[in-house]
């Protein structure tokens, strides 16, 4: 659920059920789902496998009034064939999928456009591409051992014509219009627009009109083919964040852009309007600072990219989109006020595909939230998996996850009001069973209740409010909270199925100090922490107790044994970890790597340091966060019983907030 104020003149966003139009096109209101890639979303031809189809009916009638299907590819020149969806590699695929979905989505009164991309570039990773080309010879963003070479003119101009094909193939298909994948977030064309990366000395290098070029020829190309109604949007960043190649500038930091700055962004703007684009897309920066277009927790505030399309909005008269979290009625009407046409939603139509019609509702307590955590989105697509949902394994596979009420109706236990003990009596009691969920604390959340105590945290705790609300409303499920389980309960005839969701408890070595306190402990009580803290453990839990703690005006060391934090850049989404990674020096925190904990004397802690050389870390108090491990108390009764009975979530394998939904729910779902 989505917290929001009780001023009802605040969270009143009629104006967003206004209609709009995009050139000659008309859309019933300003919801737009935002374009997410569609690997593993492609038929082995190019055209769009059932689960894409399902996903986008299934956002159709949740009330957005435009989708932006894709993004799609060109032409499989730089990507493995049946990667995603291309609509010139079998046209006659891709036109008979594309109007099995289009006629669905239309009958709700949604318009679809596609979004067509050339893909990244230098900025591609390194497993993703063929051709390793880009504007001119670069080193990869993710592997600088990797090089790029140049495009050639060649093969820049059958792009343009790639595109423009592709456009064509897209109209006859029934698609609205299309979306270019262009002057956005670091991919191929962003390079070109950049000097940064374009040194090129022909018709498509040297000044801003020139490096915009390949972009340009694309629009004209498209209305010559497709007609001058035919409407044409542009994704497209406003400015970079960069403040080297690999390393991006955070919120509010002071320093050099060496990408594209905001004035020439503006310019940029008006060739792209003046050139025939009939929509500016708005975000803002590259793949050297990903936090900024797919933004995590971290930033202090939804809305990251309104000033910048207000300042967009500007400088042109053709309509201006949004996103960057914007399930908030502030933040949308904070848009609307500056005069953005659009807002779209990308991940929290993710998380709730009835997002527009609750907002319509008024019902902002229903909507199941975003946690913006992008394990389930983000991080899945660049292992190259289809993206889903955190909090809705669903997402993605509709038809094969869809909800069914049970044959024989079942009285079941549910041990643990954690997330996957909440996932799993939501879920059972959706689907018609009578549940009891007994939960040993106060609250529901489990290891949600502490950690979702840091401000950025805080849609962890809506997550918990939504759950509640949700079992709240159903007659069939009785939570019983400071009540644990015991054997005489998971032995009870009163129940046909028991589900153990009793998750995990730190993992607390002996350092030969019993002064350690965890960061559950930390989180609940921080009044009673020290000025001087030492956080033993730099993974993901140990970076955000930090972070939290260091914004409380603590003074905080973070000790991890291995050379990185947070398990590293492939443990979770490449955007999450590149922002904390480079917000714990920039706020004050010494984060000691390759370092390990020798002994805990009192709360001074022993160390030996990269270099070999023992160092003692004094302080006030030392924090473990060294991870956890399964608590399983029914190991035995769940055994050897002859009772239909799980063990799911942390209780049975440690993971994280998405690993104990959807273990649930794929038990719920079939109980």
């Amino acid at each position: 659920m989505v917290v929001v104020t009780d001023n009802v003149e605040k969270r009143n966003v009629s104006r967003l059920f206004e209609s709009a139009k995009i050139g000659s096109l008309k859309i019933k209101n300003r919801t737009v789902m935002a374009p997410l890639g569609l690997v593993g979303y492609s038929d082995s031809e190019g055209g769009f496998s059932k689960n894409a189809q399902d996903m986008y009916i299934r956002r159709a009638k949740g009330g957005v009034g435009l989708l932006t299907v894709g993004l799609v590819v060109c032409s499989y020149d730089d990507f493995e064939k049946g990667s995603a969806p291309c609509p010139i590699n079998n046209p006659f695929d891709f036109m008979n999928t594309s109007a099995e979905m289009l006629q669905q989505i239309h009958s709700y009164g949604t318009k679809a456009i596609c979004m067509i991309s050339a893909g990244s570039g230098r900025s591609s990773f390194p497993r993703a591409s063929k051709k390793k080309w880009a504007p001119s010879e670069a080193t990869n963003r993710f592997d600088p051992n990797q090089k790029h070479r140049a495009m050639t003119h060649d093969e820049i101009e059958k792009t343009i014509s790639d595109f423009v094909k592709g456009a064509a193939i897209c109209k006859a298909s029934g698609f609205d219009g299309v979306e270019i994948h262009a002057v956005h977030e670091g991919y191929l064309f962003d390079q070109f627009a950049m000097s940064l990366f374009n040194h090129r000395d022909d018709e498509f290098g040297g000044d801003l009109e020139h490096r915009l070029k390949v972009v340009t020829d694309i629009v004209k190309g498209i209305k010559a083919q497709c007609g001058q109604d035919f409407p044409v949007s542009i994704r497209y960043s406003l400015k970079s964040f960069i403040k080297e190649i690999r390393n991006g500038a955070l919120p509010g930091e002071k320093f050099q852009e060496k990408g594209r700055d905001i004035s020439e962004g503006l310019e940029a703007a008006k060739i792209l309007e003046a050139a025939g684009y009939d929509m500016l897309n708005v975000d803002a920066g590259t793949y050297d600072a990903w936090f900024w277009n797919h933004p995590p927790m971290y930033f202090d505030k939804k809305g990251i990219y309104n000033t910048f399309g207000a300042q967009v909005k500007s400088a042109v008269k053709i309509p201006v989109a949004v996103a960057g979290r914007m399930d908030d009625p502030e933040v949308i009407n904070n848009a609307l006020d500056q005069g953005i046409d659009l807002v779209e939603f990308g991940r929290p139509l993710l998380a709730d595909p009835d997002l527009p019609n609750k907002i319509k509702a008024d019902d902002w307590e229903d909507i199941r939230p975003c946690i913006s955590c992008q394990d389930g989105c983000l991080a899945r697509l660049e292992k190259g998996l289809p993206f889903s949902c955190t909090v809705n394994p669903a997402t993605g596979r509709e038809s094969a996850y869809k909800l069914t009420a049970p044959l024989k109706t079942k009285n079941v236990l549910v041990i643990g009001g954690g997330p996957a003990g909440l996932e799993t009596a939501w879920i059972c009691g959706t689907r018609g069973h009578n549940v009891t969920l007994l939960e040993s604390h106060s609250e529901l959340g489990g290891e949600l209740v502490p950690g979702s105590k840091p401000s950025f945290k805080s849609n962890d705790h809506e997550l918990v409010l939504w759950y509640t609300r949700q079992l709240s409303k159903m007659k069939n499920v009785t939570v019983k909270l400071n009540t644990s389980a015991t054997k005489k309960d998971f032995d009870s005839n009163d129940y046909d199925a028991v589900v153990v969701a009793t998750g995990s408890k730190p993992i607390i070595p002996d350092f030969g100090s019993d002064k350690m306190v965890t960061a559950s402990d930390v989180l609940t009580n921080h009044d009673k922490v020290g000025q001087k803290v030492t956080v033993v453990g730099g993974g993901l839990v140990g970076c955000e107790t930090a972070l939290w703690l260091e914004r409380k005006g603590k003074d905080v060391t973070i000790v991890e044994m291995s050379d990185d934090i947070c398990g590293g850049p492939h443990a979770q989404s490449f955007a999450n970890y590149q922002m904390v990674k480079e917000l714990l020096p920039y706020e004050g925190i010494d984060v000691k790597l390759n370092t390990k904990v020798e002994s805990i004397e009192n709360t001074n802690v022993k160390v030996t340091n990269s270099n070999g050389n023992d160092e003692t870390i004094p302080g006030d108090d030392v924090v473990c966060t060294l991870g956890y491990t399964p608590n399983n108390p029914f190991m035995h009764l769940l055994a050897t019983t002859d009772k239909e009975s799980y063990l799911i979530g942390d209780s049975h394998n440690v993971s994280n907030i998405m690993g104990a939904i959807w273990s649930a729910y794929a038990v719920a779902k079939d109980i």
